[in-house]
């Protein structure tokens, strides 16, 4: 988890352009090697989360590949923020009807 946590600090620094991608893909290299050898591990438990790990391992490092994209959902859920703030005001929908309005309604307003 610690170098994780470096990892996260690291991309703020590439964002903030303190830090080459170069860097922060030599430290994500770390990281999966780390990965890697948990999945030799002798501890059942570890083994098998690293191992379930490896299995989504390209999709959790495409914000280290691509530039522009980031390590959190932050993004989407700011984009849901207003809808979800409306549903829990007003109770949702009733109907099915109600429920494609909002759909359309949401997607043109927000």
């Amino acid at each position: 988890m610690e170098q994780v946590t470096q990892l996260f600090a690291l991309w703020h620094r590439v964002r903030d352009h303190t830090l080459t991608r170069a860097e922060l893909q030599a430290q994500a290299r770390q990281v999966k090697q780390l990965l890697e050898a948990g999945t030799r591990s002798t501890h059942v438990k570890t083994r098998r989360t690293c191992q379930n790990i490896s299995k989504v391992a390209e999709s959790l490092w495409t914000f280290v590949r691509v530039a522009g994209v980031e390590p959190t959902n932050n993004a989407a859920e700011r984009a849901l923020r207003r809808a979800v703030l409306w549903r829990r005001k007003s109770f949702g929908t009733q109907s099915e009807t109600g429920s494609r309005f909002v759909e359309r309604i949401l997607t043109v307003v927000t």
